[in-house]
């Protein structure tokens, strides 16, 4: 059962009313994994409500242009986090249901009608608690909707809120129960190495971890491993992935992957390991094995990729149950994602573009699209010195003035105690910039010609943490 007191309960109660009354419904949802679940979630709920309403994808820096135009409003995964004194009018009604931190206070008078659901006001952290999705699934849950519940799982994992403690906690981990209960979801404590349906096992090991180790990015070494650990690579004529493993194999890969990591990371930091190398997985059992779909970590990157490239609605119609040309046009994005990836992975360790200062290292990526300098950053970070986290560089683009930042990190820097999404939002601000975001994957938006500044604060903050 999912547990909640009394107050947030009365907030969805509003909320679950003011759906009924409302015929003339628009959706603006955030345009990553967690926005576009969330927005599904909104969408399959008002479809089955029989309700009129429209979605669209937005990036932050788009609110302000806004206005309402519809007889209700819905920001899902944003809203509280920015001013909306504009937006709200004497005959709007507007409903929020968001799980960053807020900048109003629970109940906050505004012109015309506002709910404004967060679990912040509840004493909930929705960095790991609960995401986007996760509140607009507990609004769909009020109409008995809970065979939804796979996508909050979904929505979770996609915002990253599972990747601290290896597990889901709070409400995600009640939200978890019920998809477990519909047999929407099987949950196992599994290596946490990407790729766990459709990678074989060599190519998914060459990606694993923060830190760099011998097999990372080489096969080769992969492959040696493997056979040294008596773990066949091949079913016949078919290569293996990760979820083909036995227990037992699995078993001695993580011993050993314990074993290389203790030897390369500093002794405070050898406690964490066996939490880089396991957690929890989560699997869709509608899906077919080997499907993108059928593993969260995987449908959350194939979200993620048509979000990133402008196709939102190609993913909302996955998610909303579209296995045909929805399904082979989501898998056409992913394969011209990772090539772009790819692509500018080699441009910035051609060009030798990683750039150290003492405690972070960085890149210029002005030829990189703003919505993947994050990515890139998670990627090239085990090209780089791992001790350090790293931040990339990006003009915001679409005639959209300033600079964009990404920052990613080593899971074991923000074990050892730092919230670099909590320290970015400060050194933005210094800068006339805002920021925030998780402990290991976080960004800001600052203006330009500020960079210099921004990057020897943010330096200097973190002497002697790193």
């Amino acid at each position: 059962m999912l547990e909640s007191d009394n107050s947030m309960n009365l907030s969805f109660n509003k909320a679950h009313e003011l759906i009924k009354k409302s015929e003339d419904i628009k959706i603006y949802t955030h345009i990553d994994c967690d926005g576009v679940t969330a927005g599904a979630i909104l969408s399959s709920m008002l479809d089955r409500l029989d309700k009129d309403h429209e979605i669209e994808f937005i990036s932050l820096d788009k609110i302000d242009d806004l206005k309402a135009e519809n007889e209700l409003t819905i920001f899902s995964d944003l809203g509280s986090g920015q001013d909306l004194t504009e937006f709200c009018t004497s005959a709007s009604k507007t409903l929020i249901l968001d799980h960053h931190p807020p900048i109003r206070k629970m109940g906050q008078s505004m012109n015309g009608e506002l709910v404004e659901l967060n679990p912040h006001f509840h004493n909930i952290d929705g960095s790991y608690e609960i995401s986007g999705g996760g509140m607009s699934y507990l609004l769909a849950r009020t109409f008995g909707f809970q065979d939804l519940s796979w996508m909050g799982v979904l929505s979770a994992v996609g915002d990253m809120q599972n990747s601290f403690n290896g597990k889901m906690v709070g409400i995600n981990h009640g939200i978890l129960n019920e998809s477990i209960k519909h047999q929407l979801v099987e949950s196992k404590n599994d290596l946490a190495i990407y790729g766990r349906q459709t990678r074989p096992i060599f190519v998914a090991l060459s990606y694993f971890g923060d830190v760099n180790l011998p097999i990372t990015n080489n096969k080769t070494e992969c492959l040696l491993l493997l056979n040294k650990l008596d773990i066949p690579t091949k079913n016949g004529r078919k290569h293996r992935s990760l979820c083909d493993l036995s227990v037992e194999e699995k078993g001695r890969l993580f011993s050993e992957l314990v074993r290389m990591l203790s030897l390369e990371v500093p002794s405070k930091y050898v406690k964490y390991v066996p939490k880089l190398i396991s957690g929890d997985s989560y699997e869709f059992l509608e899906e077919e094995k080997y499907s993108p779909l059928r593993d969260a970590s995987e449908f959350s990157t194939a979200v993620n990729a048509c979000g990133r490239h402008n196709h939102h609605k190609v993913a909302l119609n996955v998610l909303k149950g579209d296995r045909g040309a929805g399904l082979d046009e989501m898998e056409h994005l992913a394969l011209g994602h990772r090539r772009y990836l790819a692509q500018k992975m080699n441009w910035i360790r051609g060009d030798d573009r990683i750039i150290p200062l003492n405690n972070i290292q960085y890149f210029e990526g002005s030829e990189i699209k703003s919505e993947v300098i994050g990515t890139i950053a998670g990627m090239i970070l085990s090209y780089g010195d791992w001790r350090k986290p790293i931040i990339g560089f990006t003009p915001i683009g679409e005639d959209k003035e300033g600079i964009k930042v990404s920052l990613r990190c080593s899971r074991l820097l923000a074990y050892n105690g730092i919230h670099f999404g909590n320290l970015i939002r400060k050194v933005a601000k210094k800068v006339g910039g805002t920021g925030g975001g998780h402990s290991v994957a976080c960004g800001a938006y600052i203006p330009e010609g500020s960079t210099d500044k921004f990057l020897n604060l943010l330096d200097e903050s973190l002497k002697g943490l790193i």
